[in-house]
């Protein structure tokens, strides 16, 4: 079907978030659709991947929070918009959608945000300036969580002409995928790791900032290691400090007061996430705040592994417990010790059942397609 739809998205970088690869999978899927895609963003580390031919790429300093910059940029977006004749301008942050507002105002162009977190408001001041993420013709919530956190919390500036709905993220079902990794890849990764072929591994990947419950992981494997000793496995903390040295500093402090510096191991970084998955027994999310999605439940289901999750926020949804995974008490190191205790004591026939319909789970619903296809379905109603 032919189109004349130019959708340009607006986000402040192309890092590897959830945000940035939703943005990076829909101006891939949009040119396939007969439709022509727009980014403009600051920079990135995904940049390097986009298709340029398909893609048109433009850099402005829309990461910017400063109110002079802000508007400079709703001036750019302006000429950007006329002179490609854009249809729909699709924010995914706060301090672009701002620019975005005023540029879709003045061009008279229909205007889409996603809305990608639980953004914090602790000041009136604060809260009118994360509302302009619901002040857009259609407004897409990640997750259920999301949704009814925008209804409890920005009711007032939800006008009857917004369209409110939920588009679940989507992961590349084909790149997490078990049988894409070799078992050469897995055995140089282990080495890289400094790993013994012959233990279970327990992965929590993510950044390492407090929320992510990096502290409550470990407080939970001092306790397992109570019950089952030291020997029984390898603990791996997967991600950046991003720049916190103190905090990183605390976690290792904590690992050497529980005496577990051999046990536990800190990897700063894996350019193959679905590999790290794939060498792991069992994998952790232990956010002591709500995921608004919760991309680790979902990749780690993907690959067919057994999920450990909080039980607050986007894993709610995304994990069925005691079927694709376990959910266990956010906050309580006791809980998580007590889940992975049963988890490192199932049978092998037990967890290739469980995989099975974790992989099922992702692929009917969480799966990038279908989250392209939702969202571009939502463009041309607009369109039209």
């Amino acid at each position: 079907m032919s189109s004349n739809l130019k959708v340009l998205q607006v986000i402040p970088k192309l890092g590897y978030g959830g945000a940035e690869t939703g943005c990076y999978d829909i101006a891939h899927y949009l040119p396939e659709n007969n439709c022509d895609s727009f980014i403009v963003t600051s920079g990135g580390e995904l940049i390097k991947f986009i298709n340029k031919k398909k893609v048109k790429l433009i850099r402005l300093p829309v990461q910017s929070k400063n109110p002079i910059l802000i508007f400079l940029n709703s001036i750019c977006l302006i000429f950007i918009i006329l002179f490609y004749n854009i249809n729909i301008v699709h924010a995914r942050s706060r301090a672009p959608a701002w620019s975005c507002l005023l540029a879709a105002k003045i061009t008279g162009r229909k205007f889409v945000t996603t809305f990608h977190g639980t953004y914090n408001f602790k000041s009136k001041i604060k809260k009118i300036y994360n509302s302009v993420m619901v002040r857009s013709d259609l407004i897409i919530a990640g997750s259920n969580f999301i949704f009814s956190h925008i209804k409890d919390n920005y009711s007032e500036y939800l006008m009857f002409k917004r369209k409110l709905l939920v588009i679940f993220r989507g992961i590349n079902v084909d790149f997490f995928d078990q049988s894409t990794k070799t078992e050469d890849e897995e055995k140089k990764l282990i080495k890289n790791w400094g790993i013994e072929e012959n233990k279970k591994i327990i992965l929590l990947p993510g950044r390492l900032t407090s929320w992510k419950g990096q502290e409550l992981f470990i407080e939970a494997i001092n306790l397992v290691n109570m019950q089952l000793g030291y020997e029984a496995f390898y603990a791996i903390i997967l991600g950046s400090d991003q720049g916190r040295d103190l905090y990183k500093k605390k976690l290792v402090r904590l690992s050497e007061q529980y005496r577990m510096t051999k046990q536990l191991k800190f990897i700063n970084h894996c350019k193959d996430m679905a590999l790290a998955y794939k060498v792991s027994n069992i994998v952790i999310s232990s956010s002591i705040e709500p995921e608004a999605f919760g991309r680790v439940a979902v990749e780690a289901q993907s690959m067919e592994k057994l999920i450990i999750a909080s039980n607050i926020g986007g894993s709610k949804e995304t994990v069925i417990d005691e079927k694709t995974g376990f959910l266990f008490e956010s906050g309580n190191s006791k809980s998580l010790s007590e889940k992975i205790i049963k988890a490192l004591n199932l049978d092998d026939s037990t967890l290739k059942k469980i995989g099975t319909e974790a992989r099922k789970n992702i692929v009917n619903k969480f799966n990038v397609e279908k989250m392209c296809f939702s969202t571009y379905s939502e463009y041309k109603k607009l369109f039209n």
